[in-house]
């Protein structure tokens, strides 16, 4: 029900698509303005307009502002699904929303007695469209969202049967804008940037840490160009990324590879595109973040290229880099090439992925995926996937068998969270499945996996919004004995509140198959053999308009032969509209009596976002974690002249906190860098 009055008008000319919005309140003091801070969502009151900019029905450009008219621009994919369920504060709105994409467009608000009022002016150059004899189709999407209420109005209508159903390309308003036009400009950025950094290394004698002193200074170069209104081509030379966030501290307590999540823009335009996900939420056919970074330290990028968009009835992405000549690797280049057209109907695509990385020491590696998913209903979907790597170095003398070096996907689902929705299905994975610029976590499997729920609107004068139980039961077979490696078996309850909150129980049994021992933290270690482990987690999340807010998750069972506790609380303190002070501490007690051995960790990250005006800002990030024992801290201060012009001062430091753990002793410093970085757009 709406308790407040929304005007909504949008319009364009051959250069600009104009949108504003008049967002009455009755209550004016209740408006949330929390945060100046550019491209940050704190809660706050909320204008948006959203475009698929292609009218592909899957992808989209979202555009929104605040009371205080800050920008935060970003990219969907996949229709906005949720993908798996839950929001972190890495993707507040879900892993197929990226915040790192960033344009150049305007908007200014104002607020009265009456409510505030915004009004955005977007460049068609900095969308991409395709012109069909002189006619544009694209579908739109535009939002108010009031915190206070956790009250949202949207145009056009839409049901609420999905989670965040108003993020749905395949729900929005179609429209057809005749004579747009895009400029086509040229984006030149320069960049100069210097620095000074410290790191303690291990002598030639491996007997002492010995400290290095160095002063860098580089320059390099980016270009943007709209090659036609739907083809986009990104340079770069020299590519720096030293002003990204620092990746984000994780605790593994599993036997497998963690995974972080992409914060460089250089990957973030129509980063859905090259998106091929081979199996859970993680693995994956192409990850950016095997070019330039190995084991945590940065390669640097000679050249690269990237061209995305639209060619005929063809969604296009091309992506070509060459890295430098490093101590642990040699001097790589990295091919990717992307496809994919609408099938059968506008829900409806197929497609395929080649991916090529070629060192100078004469090792290659090349993968290639098809792919199809096909909507056979209002909201049932078929997917089909194939994939073959081809890697001179992992073959083991057996060629490139399929049987060996393939994968193999099909998926069957319906999607929503109200009413029954499912997904079933089965994965295969090959012994020697290994794209060389891809993410795997395990191989030689075939996954059975099935997950089914069904959710209802509480009353209408239930505190209650809705109810969804559900069953999930997830497994790996090995390929080469046919035994089963990995289980997990879960009963779920999400009860979702009128007023945002959010509880979800989850009673979970899990099964690991060990064939050989797995380490954990101080020096613990569960030996190979069988173990089945019963647990229940319960988990919180506050809605969003609350000036002090928290998530909490709790977590009690066994594990393997042992027992975990754990919690984690993450609040929010919108102490003022300059200032947003986060933290996330997560603690996990193990312990296996049997073998009188148990471990303690604790993982704690607090951030201070200070933003002086839309256009100054200061960040501070700093991590502690137990199970690396280390202590890191990350400053980073931005002011933006204008959309692609910024002066960076950025401060990263990381220290030992277990010196005595190893011979020789750690040194108290591990690196230490300061560097000013200022790049400058010229458009023409």
């Amino acid at each position: 029900m709406k308790t407040e009055h929304t005007e909504i008008r949008i319009g364009y000319d051959d250069q600009f698509l104009y949108v504003s919005g008049k967002m009455f309140d009755s209550e004016p003091a209740g408006i949330r303005a929390n945060s100046m801070y550019r491209d940050l969502y704190s809660g706050d009151d909320t204008f948006a307009l959203i475009v698929d900019t292609f009218n592909d029905r899957e992808n989209a450009l979202w555009f929104m502002t605040t009371p205080n008219g800050i920008r935060l621009d970003l990219a969907i994919s996949n229709d906005g699904e949720m993908g798996g369920g839950g929001t972190n504060r890495a993707a507040p709105f879900g892993r197929n929303v990226s915040s790192s994409w960033n344009t150049y467009w305007d908007v200014a608000t104002t607020r009265t007695a009456e409510g505030w009022f915004a009004e955005m002016r977007i460049p068609f150059s900095s969308l991409g469209f395709q012109d069909r004899n002189g006619v544009v189709e694209m579908g739109i999407s535009a939002h108010r969202y009031i915190a206070r209420k956790n009250e949202r109005h949207v145009f056009p209508a839409v049901p609420p049967n999905w989670m965040q159903a108003f993020l749905k390309p395949s729900l929005f308003q179609a429209v057809r804008l005749r004579g747009a036009r895009s400029q086509r400009p040229l984006y030149v950025t320069p960049y100069a940037a210097g620095g000074l950094s410290q790191v303690n290394a291990l002598n030639p004698d491996g007997t002492a840490y010995v400290r290095g002193d160095d002063a860098t200074g580089d320059v390099g170069v980016d270009l943007k160009y709209n090659l036609t209104s739907n083809l986009t081509l990104d340079l770069t030379v020299n590519t720096d990324f030293a002003q990204a966030e620092s990746d984000d501290e994780q605790v593994n307590l599993t036997r497998f590879s963690l995974f972080f999540p992409e914060k460089r823009q250089f990957f973030q335009e129509r980063a859905g595109l090259f998106d091929f996900r081979t199996q859970g939420r993680d693995d994956r056919l192409f990850n950016t973040r095997q070019i330039g970074l190995y084991e945590g330290q940065t390669i640097p990028i000679i050249a690269g290229a990237r061209m995305v968009g639209r060619v005929g009835k063809w969604d296009m992405g091309l992506i070509d880099m060459q890295t430098a000549r490093h101590t642990l690797l040699p001097s790589e280049n990295f091919g990717v090439f992307r496809f994919r057209r609408q099938v059968l109907n506008a829900n409806s695509y197929g497609g395929g992925m080649f991916t090529s990385r070629l060192g100078e020491d004469g090792s290659s590696n090349y993968a290639y995926g098809l792919d199809a998913i096909v909507r056979v209903g209002a909201a049932e979907y078929m997917e089909i996937k194939w994939a073959q790597s081809f890697d001179d170095s992992t073959n083991n003398g057996r060629g490139y068998a399929p049987s060996q070096t393939g994968y193999g996907r099909a998926r069957i689902e319906r999607r929503g969270v109200i009413g029954l929705s499912y997904i079933a299905l089965v994965t295969w994975q090959g012994a020697d499945f290994n794209p060389g610029i891809g993410f795997v976590s395990r191989t030689d499997f075939v996954q059975p996996f099935f997950r089914v729920s069904y959710g209802w609107f509480a009353g209408e004068s239930s505190r209650i919004r809705s109810l969804r139980p559900g069953l999930f039961a997830n497994t790996y077979v090995r390929n080469a004995d046919g035994v089963l490696e990995s289980g997990m078996y879960q009963a779920e309850f999400e009860m979702l509140m009128k007023s945002g909150d959010m509880h979800t129980l989850q009673i979970e049994t899990a099964y690991e198959d060990l064939r050989e021992p797995v380490d954990f933290p101080e020096n613990t270690l569960v030996p190979a053999g069988d173990y089945l482990y019963p647990s229940v987690q319960w988990e919180f999340r506050m809605r969003d308009g609350s000036l002090l807010r928290t998530n909490a998750q709790v977590t009690a069972g066994a594990f393997f032969d042992g027992w975990n506790v754990g919690i984690q609380a993450e609040p929010t303190w919108n102490v003022s509209r300059l200032l947003e002070l986060g933290a996330t501490y997560q603690f996990n007690r193990v312990r296996f009596p049997e073998r009188q051995e148990e471990f303690y960790v604790h993982l704690a990250r607090v951030r201070a976002q200070l933003g002086f005006t839309t256009r100054m800002s200061l960040s501070t990030f700093l991590q502690y974690n137990t199970s690396t024992d280390s202590f890191t801290s990350n400053f980073r201060f931005r002011y933006n002249f204008r959309e692609g012009s910024d002066l960076w001062l950025v401060y990263n430091e990381g220290r030992f906190t277990d010196r005595y753990a190893v011979t020789p002793i750690l040194p108290e410093l591990d690196f230490r860098t300061v560097l000013v970085k200022y790049t400058y757009t010229f458009i023409r």
